[in-house]
């Protein structure tokens, strides 16, 4: 008898896919980003800020992990007047 209940072996409920316990870290490191970036609307020096990180470990992350990033927004250019 399986003593370990099956949200324990990493099952997600619904979706047909099985994870582990790294997997299942994984899957909430790169929601957590996905979702700070878009709050961020996509800056990632503001995401890293708010989720404590280094700036360039986010960037690492957002590549590892295969995070649907939405691009950064650009600045307005200024007009050069002469």
């Amino acid at each position: 008898m399986n003593a370990i209940p099956e949200a324990a072996h990493g099952s997600l409920a619904g979706s047909g896919r099985s994870f582990g316990y790294h997997g299942a870290v994984c899957d909430f490191k790169r929601r957590l980003i996905e979702v700070t970036l878009h709050q961020m609307r996509g800056n990632r020096t503001h995401t890293a800020r708010a989720l404590g990180l280094q700036r360039t470990y986010l960037l690492r992350l957002i590549r590892e992990l295969g995070v649907a990033a939405p691009p950064p927004q650009q600045r307005p250019r200024r007009a050069i007047v002469g």
